[in-house]
């Protein structure tokens, strides 16, 4: 008919662009049509009065060839869609791919043209195509599900949390107490675990546990949340703040998640968060299994054909949350951590300095200007100081090292006697630390009589029923340890002169 209409306008004199008006057939068309026309050798008006059916095998031929590499073109487009999904590809790699078996086949222009219709991917709705590997969106659910407290009846409400990779629908949900940073961090570890690998990029809603402050372009992220996509080696990409478009598949799979979960287990009761969880694993199981009737396979299945390979490795142990505080060095040249009441060294150079101070179960470090400066294992003991000795001045590791096989240590230079008198001396005290001074006294008296004295003077000493710096001393002083005598109780305490009365000046 449009043809038998164009034969009609043209024999009215009118210009191939008016045609194209007047008929709404576009301007290339008219004149492809008048070109076949002018091919036939026949008048116009002898075509006009051609029956339709002859017409039609006058003008079949364009048509016929143009369906015929169509229907070549589309029988790869199912195998284009799932090249697409995988990392590197590109529509130019596929055109080239199809030049190679179809030499006549459409240009570059055509074949994306032809390819991005069947894919439904006009530039009027912006669809994402997603590749394999490449993302893992996150999120929960708006409503909650609950369980009965056994020992309180009381219905505790719990956050459902969604993790899904665009690429297959591969999803995985979990209950869990609540949407804070401990039980979002939970979250995400037995994810990328029931994934068993972790994409390159995680996108999360801009809820508070992954994003403290949200921004269009430039979002600052919980750095604990940051720490975990650096174990996966992941990065953190979160959605656009109010724009429900930049996670429309996650919001597609909560919905199905209402439908395919949450209803059918809410007519179950159940007494702990445990037991919910086991029902809702037994109920993904079947969702992930469920055959989609557009493309005849399951989520499971493009998961395990398409995505899996391009999910980077797990790390050998999974995250721990880290606790991130700031602190100041005090003058002691520790750290206090508040939570567990508690002291932590640092080197004694940065005695003042505002450091970081981040914690997991079993450690913590301190950092200053992004550079750790020490590590501890965690200590739960209120009022603990945990102390790496290299870490204090010299002054304070010498105090640190004080105790009874350290001054021995330092007496045995000076001769056997000295170490078996320091010895003596410690253990007279009922409080070690009491005769350490003591012993640094004793030790001291090398720098004015030499070593051999000292030594003797100890062996002097060791006979007397007391121990202590000023017998040394004395003994010393008076040349005892030169002479042969022994000396007495009362010599070694108080020296013999004209002033002292005596016992017996009292009877």
């Amino acid at each position: 008919m449009d043809i038998r209409q164009l034969l009609q306008l043209k024999l009215g004199g009118h210009s191939n662009r008016k045609i194209a008006g007047l008929t709404g057939i576009h301007r290339n068309s008219v004149n492809a049509y008048v070109q076949q026309l002018a091919a036939c050798n026949k008048p116009l008006e002898a075509l006009l009065s051609l029956s339709d059916a002859e017409l039609s095998v006058l003008f079949a031929s364009n048509g016929t060839i143009q369906k015929e590499r169509y229907e070549a073109l589309s029988k790869h487009f199912e195998y284009f869609r799932s090249e697409l999904k995988k990392p590197g590809c590109t529509k130019q790699v596929l055109w080239e791919e199809y030049l190679a078996k179809i030499p006549e086949g459409y240009s570059y222009t055509q074949f994306c043209e032809h390819l991005s219709r069947w894919l439904n991917q006009v530039k009027g709705n912006g669809k994402l195509l997603h590749k394999a590997g490449d993302k893992l969106y996150v999120d929960y659910t708006g409503k909650k599900l609950q369980y009965v407290d056994k020992t309180s009846g009381e219905l505790v409400e719990v956050e459902v949390f969604v993790g899904v990779l665009p690429c297959s629908g591969y999803t995985f949900v979990e209950a869990s107490p609540s949407q804070q940073l401990p039980h979002f961090i939970g979250s995400m570890n037995n994810c990328l675990r029931f994934f068993g690998g972790s994409p390159q990029a995680i996108v999360p809603d801009n809820l508070k546990s992954a994003v403290t402050k949200g921004s269009k372009y430039e979002p600052t992220l919980n750095k604990s949340f940051k720490d975990l996509a650096l174990h996966y080696g992941s990065v953190i990409n979160p959605t656009r703040t109010y724009s429900p478009q930049d996670k429309a598949l996650v919001e597609g799979a909560v919905k199905l998640v209402y439908q395919r979960i949450f209803y059918p287990i809410s007519k179950m009761t159940f007494f702990s968060l445990a037991e919910l969880n086991k029902e809702i694993n037994l109920r993904l199981i079947a969702y992930n299994d469920y055959l989609l009737s557009h493309l005849k396979l399951s989520r499971k299945q493009q998961f395990l054909t398409i995505e899996q390979a391009y999910l980077s490795p797990l790390p050998s142990d999974g995250y721990e949350l880290k606790t991130y505080r700031k602190a100041t060095v005090q003058k002691m040249g520790y750290v206090f951590l508040s939570p567990d009441k508690n002291y932590y060294s640092v080197p004694f150079r940065f005695i003042g300095k505002k450091v970081e101070v981040s914690y997991d179960y079993q450690n913590v470090f301190v950092r200053y200007n992004n550079e750790r400066i020490a590590s501890h294992p965690r200590s739960y003991k209120p009022g603990a100081y945990i102390t790496i000795s290299e870490h204090l001045s010299s002054s304070h590791q010498f105090y640190q090292n004080w105790s009874p096989d350290y001054f021995a240590r330092l007496a045995r230079p000076y001769g056997s006697q000295v170490e078996a008198y320091l010895k003596a001396l410690i253990d007279s005290k009922p409080y070690p630390e009491v005769a350490y001074k003591q012993c640094l006294g004793i030790l001291s008296l090398s720098k004015k009589f030499d070593k051999l004295r000292l030594n003797n003077a100890c062996a002097r000493g060791l006979g007397l029923s007391r121990y202590g710096y000023h017998i040394i001393h004395n003994i010393l002083i008076n040349k005892m340890d030169l002479a042969g005598e022994q000396l007495s109780l009362e010599e070694e305490i108080i020296q013999v002169h004209p002033n002292i009365r005596g016992a017996a000046y009292y009877q």
